[in-house]
């Protein structure tokens, strides 16, 4: 049995046109089926639902043999154990800090400088400011990061941006790129040993897919 983990979402549903390329076909849409695993028209391969931040575990412990997660999510997670074979070009955005209309941002991260910053992105974050000379008092958040601001939670959020408009809405402007994000297609080493004719042909034609 080959088991592909996914997440919904974004990432799905742009995975969607490489599975099909590799002859991987869902039995069901996991956006409005309950199952957390999911049949597909081998049935030697089955895909399991999990959340982003999830699949890099599921992986790592053989739970699954591969599975698809964002960079951001491989950088706080570690990678370790992981074989990560294919940068997949999906579900692009960009890591990004983000500050209040009107909030001297340069003026803030001067060298020795102190700031509070909220994220769901801790390891991220710290390496940041860390290379910029900054002192940074993290605030773990796992939702609604644009609010942190605006109460006065924060000086500012570390956050992935794609179309800005969550960030307009809610008056804050980004100040400065960090790094771009990208999905990748990880792999478990043990099983790419025990299980290479099931995995191979499947990084094959994602890599052809990709290059298209």
């Amino acid at each position: 049995m080959l088991t592909i983990a996914l997440s919904k979402g974004r990432i799905f549903d742009e995975t969607l046109p490489l599975l099909a390329a590799a002859n991987i076909i869902p039995a069901e849409d996991p956006e409005s089926s309950r199952k957390l695993i999911l049949a597909t028209n081998h049935p030697d391969v089955r895909l399991v639902i999990v959340r982003a931040t999830d699949v890099p575990t599921y992986v790592q412990h053989g739970a699954a043999d591969l599975g698809i997660a964002g960079r951001d999510v491989l950088i706080e997670h570690g990678g370790a154990g992981l074989y990560q074979p294919l940068d997949l070009n999906i579900a692009c955005c960009k890591m990004m800090v983000a500050a209040p209309n009107g909030f001297d941002y340069a003026a803030a991260v001067q060298h020795g400088a102190r700031l509070s910053v909220a994220t769901k992105y801790p390891n991220i974050a710290r390496e940041h400011f860390a290379a910029k000379g900054v002192h940074v008092d993290v605030i773990k958040l796992y939702g609604s990061m644009e609010l942190a601001p605006l109460v006065g939670l924060a000086d500012a959020i570390v956050d992935l941006v794609s179309t800005g408009g969550t960030l307009k809405a809610n008056n804050l402007t980004p100040v400065e790129h960090i790094l771009d994000i990208s999905s990748q297609l990880i792999v478990n080493q043990a099983a790419l040993k025990l299980k290479h004719a099931a995995i191979r042909p499947v990084i094959d034609a994602f890599a052809a897919t990709v290059k298209r």
